[in-house]
This record gives C-alpha cells, sequence and structure tokens, in this order.
C-alpha cells in the first residue's frame, strides 16, 4: 500500500523536522510552498522532501490544498493531508493499513486541537483528512473541507490507532481567517457551517450585534440541524447579549442552549459562570451539578476542555460553600485539585473549604 503526506507551507522553518519526522513512515512527503521568506524550502529540501513553490492569490486555503494534492502522483494508494504544525505519533502507518479495508475511499482519526498548560488534551474530536487520492476535493475558501466528487457517499473507516497532535504558533496572524469566512458565505449563504464559523469570528472580533445577527441566521437555515452546534450558536449568542449589557436575552439564550443539548456539559457550565458572575450560588450549583452528571465526553470540536478540566468542580465547591456546605464544598473541591494538583487558588480555597 502506498501512503503519501501533502500539505501547505509558509514560512515554518521552526516545525520543518518534527513534522518531517512525524510524518516519516509514509513513502512520499509533497509540499506546496506558498512564498516562504525564511529557509523553510530549504529545510524541507534537506529532508528529502519533494517541494513546489506557488504564489496563491488572492489567498484561499482550498485553492492551496488542491494545488498541493496535485503533487501526490496518481498511482499513490493512499493521501493524508495534515498542517505543518501537526504531528503524529508514533505507528500511525500500521494502525492506518489495518483499518484501510478494501473499497475504503476516507478514514477519520482521533485529533487533539490544543493542549492546556499543564500539557493535558484540549479540544479532541475527529476529523477526516486521509483520503484515497481520486474523488476528493477540498472546498471552502477557509475551515475548508473534502468533498467527494463521485456518486454516493464514500466509504469511510475508523483507524483506530493513528493519533494526530495539534501544537500551533500562536506568533501568527489569523487576520485573514474573517474576510475569508465572509467570502465562504458570500459564495454559499445557505452552509450552516460556515454560518456558524462566521459568526464565532464576529464574537472573537467583539463584534457583538455581528455575532448575533450571523448566528440567529445560523438557526434559522433548515439545513442547521446538528443540535450540538446549534447549542454552541446559542452559547455565543449569550455571550454576545451579555457583552452588550442585555442580561435577560444572554440568560434566555442560555437557558435555550441547555435545552438544545443537555447532554452537553458546555452550556450547562456557561449557565454556571453566567450565575456566578451575577452571584447566584443556587444557580451555580445546580448548573454545575447538570454538567457534572454528563459523564461521556463526546469526541467532536464541541468539546471545549474547560468543561472537562477542574472548572466545573471549582464552580460547584464554591457555590456549596457561599449555601453553607462546607462538606459538600470540600468533595467538590478535592475533586477539582484531582485534575490541577498544582494550582495555587484551588489549594488555598481547600484550606477554607476544610478549615
Amino acid at each position: 500500500m502506498n501512503i503519501a503526506v501533502y500539505a501547505i507551507s509558509k514560512n515554518e522553518s521552526k516545525f520543518v523536522d518534527a513534522w518531517v519526522d512525524a510524518m516519516s513512515e509514509a513513502d512520499a512527503i509533497y509540499v506546496l510552498d506558498t512564498g516562504s521568506t525564511d529557509d523553510t524550502v530549504a529545510r524541507f529540501q534537506a529532508r528529502g522532501v519533494t517541494v513546489e513553490t506557488q504564489v496563491i492569490s488572492p489567498w484561499r486555503f482550498d485553492v492551496a490544498r488542491n494545488q498541493a494534492l496535485e503533487l501526490v502522483p496518481e498511482d499513490v494508494d493512499i493521501c493524508v493531508s495534515t498542517d505543518i504544525d501537526e504531528v503524529f505519533r508514533p505507528g500511525w502507518r500500521a494502525a492506518l493499513e489495518r483499518a484501510w479495508v478494501p473499497g475504503t475511499q476516507q478514514a477519520n482519526f482521533r485529533y487533539t486541537w490544543n493542549f492546556n498548560p499543564d500539557g493535558s488534551e484540549g479540544f479532541v474530536f475527529y476529523r477526516e483528512k486521509i483520503h484515497a487520492r481520486r474523488g476528493f476535493t477540498w472546498v471552502n475558501p477557509v475551515h475548508e473541507v473534502l468533498a467527494y466528487t463521485e456518486p454516493g457517499r464514500p466509504k469511510v473507516v475508523f483507524a483506530q490507532g493513528v493519533q494526530l497532535d495539534h501544537h500551533a504558533d500562536v506568533t501568527k496572524s489569523r487576520a485573514q481567517y474573517l474576510p475569508l469566512l465572509e467570502l465562504a458565505v458570500q459564495e454559499n449563504p445557505e452552509n450552516d457551517r460556515n454560518t456558524h464559523y462566521l459568526g464565532r469570528e464576529y464574537l472573537y472580533y467583539s463584534r457583538w450585534a455581528d455575532c448575533v445577527s450571523m448566528l440567529k441566521r445560523h438557526l434559522a437555515l433548515p439545513s442547521a440541524q446538528w443540535a450540538d452546534e446549534r447549542c454552541a450558536s446559542m452559547r455565543y449568542i449569550a455571550q454576545a447579549y451579555e457583552a452588550m449589557g442585555n442580561d435577560r436575552e444572554a440568560q434566555q439564550y442560555l437557558l435555550r442552549a441547555c435545552g438544545e443539548a443537555p447532554w452537553l456539559r458546555e452550556p450547562w457550565l456557561a449557565l454556571a459562570q453566567f450565575c456566578y458572575r451575577r452571584e447566584d450560588w443556587p444557580g451555580v450549583l445546580y448548573a454545575a451539578r447538570h454538567a457534572l452528571e454528563i459523564q461521556s465526553r463526546p469526541a467532536t470540536y464541541i468539546s471545549e476542555g474547560d468543561s472537562w478540566g477542574p472548572l466545573p468542580y471549582d464552580l460547584a465547591a464554591l457555590a456549596s460553600y457561599r449555601l453553607g456546605d462546607r462538606a459538600a464544598a470540600a468533595e467538590y473541591g478535592q475533586q477539582a485539585l484531582r485534575l490541577a494538583p498544582g494550582d495555587a487558588r484551588l489549594l488555598e480555597n481547600q484550606r477554607f473549604y476544610e478549615g
């Protein structure tokens, strides 16, 4: 089985060696450099990577990835797309070969998008960036995805044991994301995924009114059926309303978010934090307990690291203490410390709970 890795790059010099090492289980590695001004290209060439340079103007991620895919020979069986700041854990090829049964066109695998300061995993979900050489193309100017170009649906397998870790370069600007997302929604206004992402991007830019408008538009789209993402839109709307001083609407959308996807910790935790900021201790405890009742973490990008760290226990402990239940506060506090044993604030709080 012939496996090739392909990627796009620009000024990735500091990631080259770690990335090539992690991809070295493949038969070949292909990189489309889109205009590096450092020694990225030379470093790739020194490691035996096939590199071509092409400036994409106007810039679009889908165009760049499709050009990178064109570098991969037609006789390759499996194409693996990654970014240069992502690394596979060893043994990924053998795991992929075990999963890739005859007739497979695509594989999904476990992906860690970020890591918490203590080294634990943050966002963890599954990706489908491994595919057959033919029958796929990248679409969307940003937050690009693979589209199947053949009739019907591709046969997708889960590649158990394939783990990709993302170690982002936080110094890189993401300023291009907003205009590209606006372009994506302009090109396809009925695309619920891009509409959600654009509303979220407005939130990042503190464009509160635009965030509310776009995410309400997302919720109104007939195709916006995934409850987890709808719930996220409602949470973001609530966050924007709170920032604008409209607590009534913020609370309404937080309650709607909890009702939309009550199986997720995230809306309950957001409600607990909202109540905490208002010193509504019964509300904090009610929402935090609901969050903690959920024991199964979903394998989607909606699942946020804070929800599965010490925060829900910490909030439950604080609320219990304020409500006079020191025993419950101490118990919740111990659970928070179990997940963050070196946190000075949690340690100090625990002394009060147990004192």
